[in-house]
């Protein structure tokens, strides 16, 4: 895996055909601008030629509704879409809004 690079919201931790990103364990909060976030994640996509997206969700406890629907119009891009560590309430809110039916999701230790 590549160094993690900083900048903006997002950090990246490998880019590639395979891209993983995600928050460097904070929280998101809503003064996070979800076209920020939006923008961060489609130039990875795009610069890298990325087929699987993986999000990093560790020590995210919601996500808000416009990042919910920035997931959902992921699926527009012929993505793979992999969300690690969701909370608990993050899981109900994805099998409620069935956007759980298009990604996977890992619970796995990443050590910071």
């Amino acid at each position: 895996m590549s160094s993690v690079q900083l900048g903006g919201i997002l950090q990246v931790y490998h880019a590639g055909p395979l891209c993983v990103a995600g928050f460097g364990g904070r929280d998101i909060v809503d003064t996070y601008s979800v076209n920020d976030v939006r923008n961060e994640l489609l130039e990875m996509v795009k610069t890298n030629n990325c087929e699987t997206l993986a999000i990093d969700l560790t020590g995210v406890k919601l996500l808000p509704s416009g990042m919910l629907g920035l997931l959902a119009s992921m699926r527009d891009l012929d993505l793979e879409i992999h969300l690690y560590n969701p909370s608990d309430d993050i899981r109900e809110v994805l099998e409620i809004t069935k956007l759980n039916q298009f990604m996977q999701l890992h619970d796995v230790e990443i050590p910071y």
